[in-house]
């Protein structure tokens, strides 16, 4: 019985391991990533953190250190400003390619429409951001670009 218990104790482990980084399908990615942009409690409503824990949580290995890397950017990327006051956020796949979904994010911000696409993949910790495009730049150019 204690081998079972400890087998079971052990496979809990792994599952509490693998929730802390990925998610289970493109659009909750997406999701979680706007759920920081809100208007509800003060530590919901300052945008995406920049720290490791979240940079492993919802980017791939490849992007991980630039955003959680020190830098000074003019605006939020995530919501093409420097602030925000988002309209309901519309989620929808364009296209799915074995391991890689492209997603798109449509809102209004301050009443400027934004679409942004992400890039996401999948690998052993679930769906991962690689990229997110905007009509105009990408974020790994846009953090690159205001590193310090």
């Amino acid at each position: 019985m204690r081998h079972i218990a400890g087998v079971l104790g052990l496979f809990a482990g792994f599952s509490l391991a693998a929730a802390e980084a990925g998610f289970r399908t493109p659009e909750s990615l997406v999701r979680n990533v706007y759920a920081h942009y809100g208007e509800g409690s003060p530590e919901q409503s300052k945008g995406l953190p920049r720290d490791e824990v979240t940079a492993r949580q919802f980017f791939d290995p490849s992007l991980r250190k630039a955003w959680s890397g020190p830098r000074a950017e003019p605006y939020d990327f995530l919501v093409q400003s420097p602030t925000w006051k988002l309209g309901p956020v519309a989620i929808s796949v364009l296209r799915r390619q074995y391991d890689k979904t492209h997603v798109a994010a449509n809102f209004d911000n301050h009443g400027r429409r934004v679409t942004l696409n992400f890039i996401l993949v999948y690998g052993p910790e679930g769906w991962l951001i690689t990229d997110v495009e905007s009509p105009h730049d990408s974020l790994r150019m846009f953090l690159e670009q205001f590193r310090n």
